[in-house]
């Protein structure tokens, strides 16, 4: 069902920010608050002309824009150009679909999700800036891909619960991506003995 992914992942990441990130963290009130205002919007949809917009995902895309204006000139700079590689490379994914949709080898959640997911990671260093340009990137694609879509015409809604489904799904495996990235600093950090056993074992070599 469309939008089960969406939720499932949305909760849970409002779970472990609300109940078991550090309180001290600067972006852990924000991104909870965020996350809990596009569940409550998700369901909610407007018009303007012939396009249809699903609330929650024009509240991502002005999200993103305040989070890239708080950068340096330099860095929001960068910041645009990867999000336009990202939105570039969402519509010509979803119009090869259109048109030559035997590529698609498994299911295009997960496609998506891998393909975009390693995308960021190319372009970015930092989760904060390869969420960022996913989300980004994807809903200025989407806003292309519904305008195409109308040359022809064909009825899409802007960012669904289609659409939300693979934003999830991004998000989520650039997370995962990035605690395992983490993972040896963090272990050097707190079992420091793991370290300490590496260092003998080097001296009696």
């Amino acid at each position: 069902m469309e939008g089960s992914m969406f939720y499932w992942i949305c909760w849970s990441f409002w779970v472990y920010l609300t109940f078991l990130t550090d309180k001290k963290n600067p972006y852990r009130l924000k991104l909870s608050a965020i996350i809990l205002i596009v569940i409550l919007l998700s369901n909610y949809q407007f018009g303007i002309g012939e396009f249809k917009i699903h609330t929650s995902g024009l509240f991502l895309l002005v999200m993103c824009y305040l989070f890239f204006s708080q950068e340096k000139r330099g860095k929001v700079i960068y910041y645009y150009i990867c999000s336009l590689i990202v939105s570039i490379g969402y519509v010509t994914f979803h119009l090869f679909e259109i048109f030559d949709p035997i590529w698609i080898i498994f299911k295009k959640e997960w496609m998506m999700g891998i393909c975009f997911g390693y995308l960021a990671i190319l372009l970015q260093k930092t989760l904060k800036g390869r969420i960022l340009i996913t989300i980004c990137g994807t809903l200025q694609g989407e806003f292309l891909y519904a305008y195409t879509l109308s040359k022809i015409p064909f009825p899409y809604t802007i960012s669904g619960f289609e659409y939300l489904d693979v934003c999830a799904l991004i998000s989520a495996l650039l997370w995962g991506w990035s605690v395992i990235e983490n993972a040896g600093s963090y272990i050097q950090t707190h079992y420091p003995v793991f370290e300490k056993g590496k260092q003998k074992s080097s001296q009696i070599r």
